[in-house]
């Protein structure tokens, strides 16, 4: 039986005969930056397997404010929540560093569900580990200072990408930590005298992981953000988060 080749963790987590059957419904496309999978108040209508690149979903306050509360890469399915076929995505889902991966449409997955709990089971466990990662990133938010948050959300991309260059500028990162420009050029400052990373004009290039690891300490080692703490995943040469049963 022929196998669909795949990078994204949770289809290469199928049985064959699960994977086929799904194949039938995934539509391949490339997913360039800035391109928005779900905006704020708008029905999800499809569902997102990463192969590359990252999606950032991103908190909007009323008054326009914006801060990044979670990502998701080609360890998992975004928007990271299930079965909202008819349902209105509370937060903005957008590709902040590009790729390529393969979509269904909401009503064509609940469907396949149905058919398929035990991937329905897999796909759910993701979601509470996706959710356990919010919740530690808003803990790192709210005791953490700027230049660790930063090494942790360098580290978080890491993980999710091959290779040692993200490719994100300044500003999308001041979003993501929900800081000013100001604030973020210093940070990345910080990181470069102790030459864990290199940044110039939109991209960031890790140098030293372990001691990236090192400094930002508790605010990555934490569980539902990496690590063997974290039931269900685990990891190769500190990268590529792999879903286990």
């Amino acid at each position: 039986m022929r196998r669909l080749h795949t990078q994204n963790l949770i289809l290469a987590h199928l049985s064959a005969p699960e994977l086929l059957a799904l194949e039938t419904v995934l539509e391949p496309l490339i997913l360039p930056r800035d391109l928005d999978l779900v905006h704020t108040g708008m029905l999800v209508s499809h569902y997102y397997f990463l192969e590359s690149g990252i999606a950032s979903m991103v908190a909007t306050s009323p008054e326009g404010r914006r801060a990044e509360v979670g990502l998701v890469g080609r360890d998992g399915v975004s928007p990271p929540t299930l079965l909202m076929e008819g349902k209105r995505s509370p937060f903005q889902v957008t590709m902040q560093v590009a790729g390529h991966g393969r979509r269904v449409e909401a009503a064509a997955l609940a469907g396949f569900l149905r058919k398929q709990p035990a991937v329905l089971s897999l796909l759910s466990h993701f979601v509470h580990i996706f959710f356990t990662q919010v919740a530690h990133t808003a803990l790192s938010n709210a005791v953490h200072k700027i230049d660790v948050r930063l090494a942790k959300w360098i580290l978080m991309c890491h993980d999710r990408l091959d290779g040692e260059e993200i490719a994100i500028t300044h500003e999308y990162l001041a979003i993501m930590l929900g800081v000013r420009r100001s604030s973020v050029t210093d940070a990345l400052h910080i990181l470069e005298g102790e030459r864990l990373i290199h940044s110039s004009r939109g991209l960031v290039i890790v140098h030293n992981r372990i001691a990236l690891e090192s400094f930002a300490a508790d605010a990555y080692n934490l569980p539902g953000i990496s690590g063997p703490d974290l039931p269900g995943i685990r990891y190769q040469s500190s990268r590529a988060p792999i879903v286990a049963h």
